[in-house]
């Protein structure tokens, strides 16, 4: 089954080495948090919502299913995601919200998915994928901590794409103040391509991501040394 158009992260450190140069934008992609613990999980929420927001930028509402409601609304539009492009629907466990997600992708209306759950068998992220497949729509997967011992991605999966986010310290400021957060992000398995792990800024309020400024600032420099060579 051939896959659906991609959506690029606007950095080459990124999209040079996914296999799609960009995330399918038909097909199940899971996000899990590094730790159980609540700045790990919070960044891999934002992670999801400004991937969500890019996804819907042209094509309208996302719908986010769970079975507890902790979102922190001015969070998610900090990150891109809109409450007024939101879609929240509250189930009661994990087979209910994947059901929920699963019609919500077979609809084909939806800019986006995102559904939390703490259990999946390997054969509900198969239908999952399907599903995305034939609704042409991005399956956004947060797999949530059930055992402290154990990352939520060790368990198989039929997911396109893999990612593991943790929360890491801000760059420093020359003055007062609190600097753009920033995230290690972890692709642990993708389909036709090899992992890798980058220290990124987190989202802004267009979803994007960013290279720490040293980063871009280095990256330009060698850009300019390289053309004075030439």
């Amino acid at each position: 089954m051939s896959g659906g158009p991609s959506l690029a992260f606007g950095i080459d450190r990124i999209d040079d080495r996914l296999a799609d140069h960009g995330l399918d934008g038909h097909a199940l992609h899971e996000v899990a948090a590094a730790s159980p613990a609540l700045s790990d999980d919070a960044a891999a929420t934002l992670f999801l919502a400004g991937l969500a927001a890019r996804f819907a930028a042209a094509a309208g509402t996302v719908l986010w299913a769970v079975t507890r409601f902790d979102l922190y609304a001015p969070g998610l539009d900090q990150a891109g995601l809109s409450p007024d492009h939101l879609l929240f629907s509250e189930a009661r466990e994990d087979n209910e919200v994947l059901a929920l997600a699963e019609d919500g992708l077979r609809s084909g209306t939806l800019g986006a998915v995102v559904a939390e759950v703490g259990r999946i068998s390997m054969t509900a992220t198969r239908r999952l994928q399907l599903a995305a497949a034939e609704g042409r729509t991005p399956m956004l997967l947060f797999r949530r901590w059930r055992r402290r011992a154990l990352c939520p991605l060790s368990e198989p999966s039929s997911a396109t794409t893999r990612w593991r986010i943790r929360s890491v310290a801000s760059q420093p400021l020359g003055h007062a103040g609190i600097g753009r957060p920033r995230w290690e992000v972890e692709l642990v398995r993708q389909r036709n391509g090899n992992p890798f792990s980058l220290t990124l800024e987190a989202c802004d309020d267009t979803g994007r991501l960013a290279l720490p400024a040293p980063a871009r600032h280095r990256a330009a420099g060698a850009d300019r040394a390289a053309a004075r060579a030439a």
